[in-house]
């Protein structure tokens, strides 16, 4: 059969979410899948549950902790797939996603396909889906540009599809990185594609509020791979486009890192702050309520951003 769809999860102690990520998996519409897994030296029973889980072209591999950037490139070895379905062991896809995807890249070999995608805390029957600036199609430079264009992107794995050629031309996953590595990683893939299709019914569901993950971690070392990554894409995107939306972008992605890493890592607060000021004049303050917002205007956001933290807010 063609248009064999590879699913590469990478799993670390994700036996709480990992059955149903796989269900989600199970129910899709497009028959031609294989799964791998990629246990990433877990310490819980995710293994198990992936061994016993039935009605899958599976395989489960696993390996010592190395970190999931790593896990996703042995992933991507063992695929033998036409299409990339990058999906995190906690989140979901609907079933007709992949289905949906292949219908328009079928035509376009040269596309990515992305998708429309919510956030649920509990039950995914929560996720609220909405409308971005990015949701229609768009060359692959405009949607990297215009994801940017208020300081924050969303480029988490499960939203895409992508035909191997462009996975491979893209290259590996950096396994240097950690915090933010699908930001740097899909931006290449975007970069070596022509176009983004989006498709408006095709969705999937990003799980917030697990305990560890990644994305929650407030560390130095998670801190300095943030930085990695908006350098690494500010470079590989202001070399195709200088122009002032592009340079904007960035300084707001600079701005947003400060806020958050200060107070924990001041020195890096500061160096995102001047990268900030290099690109682009306008400034945006932390998030916050109102009356947050006001004492930031009046005492400076790195004060208002201490008191913010030492009552608790992180």
């Amino acid at each position: 059969m063609s248009d064999k769809v590879s699913v590469i999860i990478p799993c670390y102690n994700a036996a709480r979410h990992v059955a149903e990520t796989l269900e989600s998996v199970r129910r899709q519409t497009s028959g031609n899948i294989e799964v791998i897994v990629v246990d990433d030296g877990s310490t819980d029973d995710s293994a198990r549950i992936v061994e016993g889980f039935g009605g899958l072209d599976l395989v489960l591999v696993r390996q010592a902790n190395r970190g999931q950037s790593a896990a996703l490139n042995v992933g991507l070895a063992h695929a033998t797939g036409d299409y990339i379905q990058y999906l995190d062991a906690d989140d979901l896809i609907d079933p007709d996603k992949i289905a949906i995807q292949l219908a328009r890249l079928r035509q376009a070999p040269r596309c990515v396909a992305s998708s429309c995608w919510g956030r649920f805390y509990r039950r995914p029957a929560d996720a609220r889906f909405e409308i971005e600036t990015v949701s229609c199609d768009l060359d692959s430079l405009d949607w990297l540009v215009e994801s940017r264009a208020d300081g924050l992107e969303m480029m988490f794995p499960a939203l895409w599809l992508v035909p191997v050629a462009i996975a491979r031309a893209a290259g590996p996953w950096r396994e240097d990185l950690t915090l933010n590595n699908d930001a740097e990683y899909f931006t290449r893939v975007l970069l070596a594609a022509d176009r983004v299709l989006y498709c408006e019914h095709a969705r999937c569901r990003y799980r917030s509020g697990v305990p560890g993950s990644m994305s929650g971690r407030k560390t130095p070392a998670h801190w300095i791979s943030q930085e990695k990554v908006i350098e690494l894409c500010q470079q590989r995107v202001l070399a195709r486009d200088d122009g002032e939306r592009a340079r904007r972008g960035f300084s707001l992605s600079w701005q947003r890192l400060a806020h958050a890493c200060y107070p924990y890592h001041r020195p890096l607060a500061e160096r995102a702050m001047t990268r900030a000021r290099a690109l682009h004049p306008d400034i945006v303050l932390p998030g916050g309520g109102p009356a947050f917002l006001i004492l930031s205007r009046l005492i400076g956001w790195r004060a208002a951003r201490r008191l913010q933290v030492a009552t608790g807010r992180p």
